[in-house]
């Protein structure tokens, strides 16, 4: 599916940039590009693009009447993103906003004055993006999905309803730079959790399921999923080889338990495209991109699925359960 089509499926024709006859009406509308190492075909990420342009209109931006926006999706594709980046820069958007780190990553080389904002999105302090949280400077801002010690808040709620378990796998996809961001929590509180890891760097279903059937062959594992667009891609595959192989499994999102898998922890995407949004329109009423604190998403979902944890032979605590903002039976 390309881009135009993606367009079109997250809720009607988006008006392109005007050329000839439409030049007049231009001069009156402000203009989003936005670039998203997200996956055309995915539902999940057009439901997070809807929840950003539903939080626009709510804040008076409508498209075809004072806003034009243009989306590109290039997956984690770094050529592609480098292309897309490219292009949309080209165009002088008024605002820029961008999911991803690679995406930000692809768009801030190719400008230091448009402004852009961010979501889905790690440490961008840590990749030079940003000179700090509360006073970014330059042309970026936005919400960043994590915190510090997040990487061992993955391995506490792995442990606490999997004690038995002394052999974690991290899955992660070593092209995006955002997973530097995660690894060193982890692997400082492996020893606290008495638990050795594995870090299984992956980039397509191959590597997935490679990584996973070799790691199982020795007994007492579970997995730490990262969030990054190769497991969003391939939730399915992924939850799918856990259960066939027995292993506990926490991952960053709402959408992989309610796919099945064991448990997640992490932010609620949609709402961190909806406060990217409230940042997009500041801008374009007139705050400046670097004036504007980088935030940590506000809203953070602990869920549990029971049906996987029986399938699984595990008896999740009722403290555990009381603490869960869903549990799905």
């Amino acid at each position: 599916m390309r881009r135009r089509d993606f367009i079109n499926v997250l809720g009607g024709a988006v008006v392109a940039w005007p050329l000839g006859a439409l030049a007049q009406q231009a001069q009156e509308m402000r203009r989003v590009g936005s670039l998203l190492a997200l996956f055309e075909n995915d539902p999940e990420a057009k439901a997070w693009v809807r929840a950003f342009e539903e939080e626009l209109q709510s804040l008076g931006w409508e498209r075809g009447r004072n806003i034009q926006l243009e989306h590109r999706c290039a997956g984690n594709d770094p050529a592609r993103l480098r292309t897309e980046a490219a292009e949309l820069v080209a165009m002088r958007p008024d605002v820029l906003f961008t999911a991803g780190t690679p995406a930000l990553v692809a768009l801030s080389q190719e400008t230091r004055s448009l402004p852009i904002v961010f979501a889905q999105v790690a440490d961008p302090v840590k990749l030079g993006l940003v000179k700090s949280l509360a006073h970014p400077g330059g042309n970026i801002t936005g919400f960043v999905t994590i915190e510090f010690g997040f990487g061992a808040k993955w391995l506490e709620l792995l442990k606490d309803t999997a004690p038995g378990r002394s052999r974690v796998a991290v899955i992660s996809d070593p092209n995006n730079p955002s997973q530097a961001a995660y690894f060193p929590d982890i692997e400082a509180a492996a020893p606290v959790f008495g638990v050795d890891l594995t870090r299984a760097d992956v980039r397509n279903a191959a590597d997935i399921e490679r990584a996973i059937t070799e790691f199982a062959q020795r007994p007492n594992g579970a997995l730490v999923v990262v969030p990054t667009g190769v497991t969003i891609l391939h939730r399915d595959l992924i939850i799918t080889l856990a259960a066939r192989h027995r292993l506990p499994a926490i991952y960053p999102y709402r959408l992989f338990a309610v796919s099945g898998g064991f448990i997640s922890y992490g932010v609620d995407l949609p709402g961190s495209y909806r406060q990217a949004a409230s940042y997009v329109g500041r801008i374009l009423k007139g705050a400046k991109a670097g004036d504007l604190p980088v935030q940590l998403s506000s809203k953070f979902e602990l869920v549990v699925n029971l049906k996987t944890a029986k399938a699984l032979g595990l008896s999740i605590p009722e403290p555990f359960l009381q603490r869960a903002d869903e549990v799905l039976e």
